[in-house]
């Protein structure tokens, strides 16, 4: 990984949530992906990356071309930053944008279930404290990351329109990060909205 010129790199040494405990808690909350870089990583200790794919690299069903996704990717690998998509899409739909983003993973994970997890891990041939997990939901991206150790960085959904079952979702996790002190669907979005 390539490391920023300071000569001091200070993980974030805050402890993981224990079993039971704050399992819903993700380690950070940002706007976008692109919020996400090599120095952003470094200053982590983080060496590779589980990425979701729908609403948090691409909105959700679209098949058209993000390049600004691409680029992304492909600056995080120039750092030697080892990327995995890790998706309950349809592996159809995952294959396509796995071709597109050019790095390896797959979709139908099961999330949270950690069987994908797992083989991702081995294939990445990282420790689960070398490795983030990226996405935008509470009960499949951050719940599996944190039972697999991971660093969770949660994502603002790119859009709205999902399933039915997301919409339930969506409520359930407004209340669970109230609970943590994030207003994330309301003020603090208006906030961070009227602050570009």
């Amino acid at each position: 990984m390539t490391l920023p010129d300071s000569p001091l790199i200070v993980p974030d040494l805050t402890p993981l949530p224990r079993p039971g405990r704050g399992l819903l808690r993700p380690r950070e909350l940002l706007e976008n992906i692109e919020l996400i870089t090599p120095d952003f990583l470094a200053r982590r200790g983080l060496r590779g990356l589980l990425l979701d794919l729908d609403n948090t690299l691409i909105p959700y069903g679209s098949y058209e071309d993000r390049a600004e996704v691409i680029a992304w990717a492909a600056e995080l690998r120039r750092a030697e930053v080892q990327l995995y998509l890790l998706s309950n899409a349809t592996a159809k739909r995952a294959r396509f944008w796995l071709d597109k983003l050019d790095f390896a993973g797959v979709g139908m994970a099961a999330k949270p279930l950690q069987r994908s997890y797992t083989r991702a891990l081995a294939e990445m041939k990282l420790r689960p404290p070398q490795v983030g997990m990226v996405g935008d939901q509470l009960f499949t991206d951050v719940l599996g990351g944190n039972i697999a150790g991971l660093y969770t960085i949660m994502v603002h959904p790119i859009i709205n329109n999902s399933l039915p079952h997301t919409h339930l979702a969506r409520r359930l996790e407004r209340l669970v990060l109230k609970r943590y002190g994030h207003d994330w669907y309301g003020k603090d979005r208006r906030a961070r909205e009227n602050n570009k």
